[in-house]
């Protein structure tokens, strides 16, 4: 809460970093004195030291040019300047990112005015409590906000919007070849980083579990990208020995940090570590793998596939655990497990989501959905549950306004969202909720990252 509290008195800063341009002194003065001291090193290559120039010119990188003279930079000139605005506009090194010594000697220093801090709070008034009663179903408190990248907008399809982890931030990329970041205040929302991959229209992005990082895979290629957001360091991974794939395009990451999954031809996944970036194992299903999920302990992996069978693996061993047939499914579309583990839900081509429990699922051969939701009538291609399990996002990007927010545990729908008739939802790409349901987002293909608030949560 306490982040939350320090990043939203952030904002001003992050807004006068993208106006104000006399401001660059200061800003990189304050950046240098957070980052820690460099050791010389003992040897230097020097096909090293001939470090390639990057082209300063193009529209997404002026933000990071000081002055006209500057038409070119070196990687390295250009990876402080990323990690200099990144400090910036976050107010310093956030705490998520903190290294684990700074951790330990700000956890000591917090405990010794722990005591200090509660008589504090019990003296004070204020909203300190989230609403702590059941969502009801019927209507959805919900207010349409300002978009997420309005201070940037895309002039491409958007595939990906995503809440970060720990922060008030939230991430888009997409056809645009760029990643960006915003800060989420309900107002202007500023921009505090966009990121251009030359010649990459990004397919996929996520934040990795740590928040520490951003995966990006693309369209065309079998590369993919990892951009270290406080070193600045943009690294592309060509090649990870032992997959044979020529495109690497939809993948998840593990809750518990440690795998990246990658969907392959075939039916092949192929699991990754995220900390080596090598090839730990592959699986197969019959037919083509469409889509995949972890459970929230990032012990076992839910894949539908084209089939419409479901199958579930367990990471460790990499064994089929159980498949079972998608009820009246004729091709799978996507996939999701609710937060606490107690729901599955499988979208078809037909516009059907069926929920099933997850204890039948991992018991039953033949398992029968606990609901059938009709509410679509085109194929289902993205599915989210909010952190509380109360709510069931589903959506089509074959038509405008495909988007319904259903109610868990009535299963019914939220008849206010979307307004009937406004037709202001253009082909959803892909949803997300923020950390604890307070915000919700949608991509379109119109290059928009469009932002509600959830009034029932009083939390980001």
């Amino acid at each position: 809460m306490r982040l939350i509290q320090e990043l939203g008195q952030q904002t001003n800063l992050g807004k006068s970093l993208l106006d104000d341009d006399s401001s660059d002194s200061e800003v990189e003065n304050e950046a240098k004195s957070n980052l820690p001291v460099s050791k010389k090193a003992v040897w230097v290559d020097e096909e090293d030291e001939a470090e390639d120039l990057v082209d300063m010119t193009h529209r997404f990188r002026k933000d990071f040019v000081k002055s006209t003279t500057e038409k070119t930079l070196s990687m390295g000139q250009l990876q402080q300047r990323l990690r200099e605005q990144f400090q910036a506009a976050m107010g310093g090194t956030p705490s998520w990112a903190e290294n684990k010594v700074k951790k330990r000697r700000k956890d000591k220093k917090d405990l010794e005015d722990e005591s200090d801090e509660d008589e504090d709070l019990l003296q004070k008034t204020g909203n300190f409590v989230t609403h702590s009663e059941s969502l009801p179903k019927g209507l959805l408190q919900i207010k349409n906000c300002k978009d997420a990248n309005y201070s940037r907008r895309s002039n491409a399809k958007l595939t990906t919007t995503q809440f970060h982890p720990a922060a008030q931030v939230i991430l888009t990329a997409g056809l645009d070849q760029s990643i960006s970041l915003f800060q989420v205040d309900e107002k202007t929302n500023p921009k505090i980083q966009s990121i251009h991959l030359e010649q990459f229209p990004v397919y996929k992005a996520r934040f990795s579990a740590d928040g520490e990082q951003v995966i990006a895979t693309g369209i065309h290629n079998k590369m993919f990208y990892m951009y270290n957001m406080m070193a600045g360091k943009i690294i592309p991974v060509y090649n990870v020995r032992g997959l044979e794939e020529r495109k690497v395009k939809e993948f998840e990451v593990s809750p518990d940090g440690l795998f990246m999954l990658l969907l392959g031809t075939s039916g092949y996944l192929h699991l990754l570590s995220m900390k080596t970036k090598e090839l730990v194992g592959s699986m197969k299903i019959n037919g083509k793998a469409v889509a995949a999920t972890f459970s929230p302990d990032g012990s076992t992996i839910y894949t539908h596939s084209d089939e419409g069978e479901v199958y579930v693996w367990d990471v460790k061993s990499r064994k089929c655990l159980t498949r079972f047939i998608d009820e009246g499914c004729l091709r799978g579309m996507c996939i999701a497990v609710s937060r606490n583990g107690q729901y599955v839900a499988c979208g078809s081509s037909s516009g059907i989501v069926n929920v099933y429990s997850q204890d039948t699922c991992l018991h039953q051969t033949n398992p029968k959905p606990v609901k059938v939701i009709r509410n679509l009538v085109t194929a289902v291609t993205s599915l989210a549950f909010n952190p509380t399990t109360e709510i069931l996002a589903i959506a089509s990007k074959s038509t405008d306004d495909a988007v319904k927010m259903i109610h868990i545990p009535s299963f019914t729908a939220f008849s206010n969202f979307p307004l009937v008739g406004k037709k202001t939802i253009c082909l959803v790409q892909e949803m997300d909720f923020s950390p604890r349901s307070g915000f919700f987002s949608i991509a379109t293909n119109q290059g928009k990252a469009l932002l509600y608030r959830l009034k029932h949560y009083a939390d980001f």
